[in-house]
């Protein structure tokens, strides 16, 4: 959706009625985009008071079919609008049926009827599941309707509470919605929608046998939808054992990386990398940064780095409690924390306006999480710019993205800490050792200034202030020239979830500048180039 002025998302049950920004005129309703596609005033007017003006592509290709009655089968990557496109029909079709208001003069015998769980949405990860419920709550604030949102990590013993009250929407990840199940605290027996949200992370995760115990308990008669960023063949057959003759709805295919989204590249030895992060983030225009490492032990260690260099920065991956990982979030979300470090567990997880710009302090070697991570910028319309830290070891996940996103990175040479081969020119073959390249030998350089990312929502970094030393006044260099390097395996061998971060089938997994890599890679870069095409032949069979 498009918004009519920077504000930020109220939070939950904060819908600001009185406010005059977000004051909405009931004559206002019927002329807007939404209420053009069949959504009814209360929906409008929550849609208004969180400051969007103008449906989405996936949005408007949803709703109508939605509204229908008719199944969905989605492709769409997470900052494309894509909850918003499922939440607000389900509201509406909820809000038609919910249950008659108690009667005030008489008294009550009974209490009154538990509310049924009437939608399912499910999601592989904890922060998504909070922020989809969070959107449910936004969006249906004038409705009545309630939700929850239940995942582990935490004690189940609020969740059981919550569910015995009763809600209307019900947002869950697997393992626990599975677990409180078995203990009979839910059931799905009036479930009346059923979503399964980002279905390819699903299938990466490991959780589609749970899916399937899902899908087995559920209601034959429902209206169900699947989105996916990606359409694989296993997405799609699953999806076609529980949808009925779904409309077909898609953007953006993940080869796509958005136009919005200026992307560079940072050739700079391993050892480098953490003395080039804190030099960036003497630039002011950094004011809300995401930071992704390809290990838990990486991002843990980046976060004491930068305390070390005087920046504030916290870390947010699977080994940290959920506590702390909500309070982390919430943090970078207030601007109280100006630099959140994650793994990819929070990649397509963390949905927060006004990030400036996402680093890739590690190149991850599956080259679609690159786009996920930079996706987690210019969001909501605006702008924001994507870095790269690539050390000899990481070119050839590098080069495996480019194939991806069909396009080159810019190579940023104008910086004290590049590598040996990382200027202007032409592709070379890496070094023998893949040492970290020297520095120069004038300390004169100019400071990189990244492309200016627009500001979302009215929140300002307020951490870090007085901390470092005033930023340089210079302009930024342009990124230029292309060098290649190696193709060994980077940091670390494990992934956020304990598991070897490389899958044996045609991924990079080392090999240096010999054959058998060269080989690997070549596997790698075909398949790759074969899930793309597959991609955009669906996208072009359904448009």
């Amino acid at each position: 959706m498009t918004r009519a002025t920077d504000h930020h998302l109220p939070q939950p049950g904060a819908v600001r009625h009185h406010s005059t920004v977000n004051t909405v005129e009931k004559s206002d309703l019927g002329a807007s985009p939404f209420a053009a596609l069949g959504l009814i005033p209360e929906l409008v007017r929550a849609v208004a008071e969180s400051g969007y003006t103008d449906p989405t592509p996936i949005q408007q290709q949803s709703i109508p079919p939605l509204l229908q009655g008719r199944d969905i089968l989605g492709c769409a990557q997470t900052g494309t609008g894509k909850t918003a496109a499922f939440a607000l029909p389900i509201l509406q079709l909820l809000y038609g049926q919910k249950l008659p208001a108690p009667i005030e003069h008489k008294p009550a015998r009974h209490p009154p009827a538990q509310r049924k769980t009437r939608a399912l949405i499910l999601s592989p990860t904890r922060e998504l599941a909070s922020q989809i419920e969070e959107s449910f709550r936004t969006y249906g604030a004038h409705t009545g309707l309630t939700s929850t949102v239940i995942f582990g990590g935490v004690k189940q013993g609020p969740q059981v509470q919550r569910m015995r009250t009763g809600v209307d929407i019900l947002v869950a990840t697997p393992g626990r919605l599975l677990d409180l199940m078995g203990q009979g605290f839910i059931s799905l027996r009036d479930l009346q929608f059923f979503v399964l949200d980002e279905a390819d992370r699903m299938l990466d995760m490991g959780f589609i046998h749970d899916v399937r115990k899902v899908l087995a308990a559920l209601p034959p008669i429902r209206q169900s939808l699947l989105f996916s960023a990606t359409m694989p063949p296993d997405i799609e057959a699953l999806a076609m054992t529980f949808l009925r003759n779904p409309a077909r709805v898609a953007v953006a295919p993940v080869s796509s990386t958005a136009e919005r989204i200026a992307q560079s590249v940072y050739k700079v030895g391993k050892n480098d990398k953490p003395k080039l992060l804190a030099y960036l983030l003497k630039d002011p225009s950094l004011s809300r940064v995401l930071v992704f490492t390809r290990t838990k032990h990486g991002a843990n260690k980046v976060v004491k780095q930068l305390g070390d260099a005087g920046y504030r920065g916290e870390a947010i991956h699977g080994n940290k409690s959920q506590n702390a990982r909500e309070a982390a979030l919430a943090h970078f979300k207030s601007g109280e924390t100006r630099i959140l470090v994650a793994t990819d567990i929070a990649a397509r997880g963390i949905d927060v306006d006004g990030v400036s710009h996402v680093i890739n302090y590690d190149i991850p070697n599956e080259p679609e999480s690159y786009v996920h991570r930079i996706g987690r910028t210019a969001r909501a319309g605006a702008e924001g710019v994507a870095l790269a830290f690539c050390d000899w070891d990481e070119q050839g996940f590098l080069n495996t993205i480019e194939r991806l996103i069909r396009q080159r990175v810019p190579v940023v040479t104008d910086h004290p800490f590049a590598s040996a081969g990382g200027g202007r020119g032409e592709r070379t073959e890496p070094a023998p050792r893949p040492n970290q390249g020297a520095r120069p030998s004038s300390p004169s350089h100019r400071p990189p200034r990244p492309d200016q990312g627009s500001d979302r929502g009215q929140r300002t970094d307020r951490g870090d202030r007085g901390s470092h030393s005033s930023p340089p006044s210079h302009r930024p260099p342009k990124p230029t020239g292309r060098d290649a390097g190696g193709a060994r395996r980077g940091d670390g061998p494990q992934g956020d979830r304990g598991r070897p971060a490389a899958k044996p089938h045609g991924r990079p997994s080392g090999g240096g500048s010999g054959g058998g890599g060269d080989r690997s890679r070549g596997a790698a870069a075909g398949a790759q180039r074969e899930r793309t095409d597959r991609q955009l032949d669906w996208m072009k069979r359904i448009t």
